[in-house]
């Protein structure tokens, strides 16, 4: 059986596919994720620590002449799917007269919009782009949590910017980068850890997610998907566009594929709702209906994003954009691309 070959074909496979089998474990048969043991730690807890463990092996691929493009990118994403959830939220909350948009609250829309799920995107990045795209999450990994949804909102004094989550997510990123450079055979012992990494922590990340979300919050829930995707990805690949023209790349360097991969919810977006009404009563009753349509999202976004990036990806093969050759094209400005 070709199991594997079968699985690539699937746009993101090798992410998407474990997520679903997890999706579906945990909605149907969750007690078999909970006996306990090496069993629930790898399939059910894992997460994060494999998660850990890959940005160490990616950071050890970033070339030192790279960092500069990696944390520029990283703010070009960033600006742009902030910039996106936040403009339509507001505007269906202060341009609409009923203040909502087919049902959704804006505080579902920007919830869903402004944050990204981190292991789908590293993921898709690994596989699609290149270390810069990937070593970009150290910088849209700030959009975790209610913060920019509570400043979008009003009310940024209630709320700290997460620095202390960002470093816990520099930390393995650094000191891979710092090894891979100082030495090329750890950097060369660590690079398969960076797909072999990835349907390990694609597994319990599914196993989060349960499938009656999507019912419970409806097309509702399923259209914020749909929106988070197509304009919070569309604006992320927007401005980093706007920053290469800007500095002049040629265009067959102008890789997208970051701000294709930004597309997405994080499941930590469904808990953003609980901590606006906290922050502001008023939100707490329409706490409960953008806590439904955030889930809804994010269950979603984790099976189109892959399809969009792809999309993405194959769009720029086709105009002679190659991710993996992004610096392979004299350009004095950027660093050269290792191999």
């Amino acid at each position: 059986m070709r199991i594997l070959q079968t699985v690539e074909k699937i746009p993101g496979g090798i992410m998407i596919v474990p997520l679903l089998l997890g999706a579906t474990i945990n909605t149907f048969f969750p007690q078999v994720l909970e006996i306990g043991g090496f069993t629930t730690a790898l399939f059910q807890e894992g997460a994060l620590a494999l998660i850990g463990a890959f940005l160490f092996c990616m950071g050890a691929q970033i070339p030192i002449r790279a960092a500069g493009t990696t944390l520029g990118k990283g703010a070009a994403i960033l600006s742009g799917k902030l910039g996106a959830g936040i403009a339509v939220g507001l505007g269906v909350a202060l341009l609409l007269p009923s203040g909502t948009l087919l049902g959704l609250a804006p505080v579902a829309i920007i919830a869903a919009m402004t944050n990204s799920n981190g292991g789908l995107y590293v993921a898709l990045t690994e596989e699609f782009g290149n270390e810069t795209d990937t070593g970009a999450v150290s910088v849209i990994s700030v959009n975790d949590g209610p913060f920019f949804t509570l400043v979008a909102l009003g009310a940024a004094g209630l709320a700290d910017i997460p620095l202390l989550a960002l470093v816990a997510v520099l930390v393995p990123i650094v000191l891979g980068f710092i090894l891979g450079n100082l030495d090329e055979d750890i950097r060369s012992f660590l690079r398969p850890g960076q797909r072999l990494l990835i349907p390990f922590f694609a597994f319990p990340l599914g196993a989060g997610i349960d499938f009656a979300t999507i019912i419970e919050s409806g097309p509702p829930g399923v259209l914020l998907g749909i929106m988070t995707v197509v304009i919070s990805g569309f604006g992320a690949m927007a401005v980093l566009y706007l920053v290469q023209v800007a500095r002049r790349r040629p265009r067959e360097q102008r890789n997208l594929v970051s701000g294709a991969a930004e597309a997405s919810t994080a499941g930590n977006a469904v808990a953003t709702p609980a901590a606006i009404a906290l922050a502001d009563p008023t939100y707490q009753a329409v706490e409960a209906a953008a806590t439904a349509q955030v889930a809804g999202a994010v269950v979603t976004t984790a099976v189109l994003t892959p399809v969009f990036v792809t999309l993405v990806y194959r769009w720029q093969m086709s105009r002679g954009i190659d991710p993996r050759n992004e610096f392979s094209v004299e350009d004095p400005g950027e660093p050269e691309r290792e191999t």
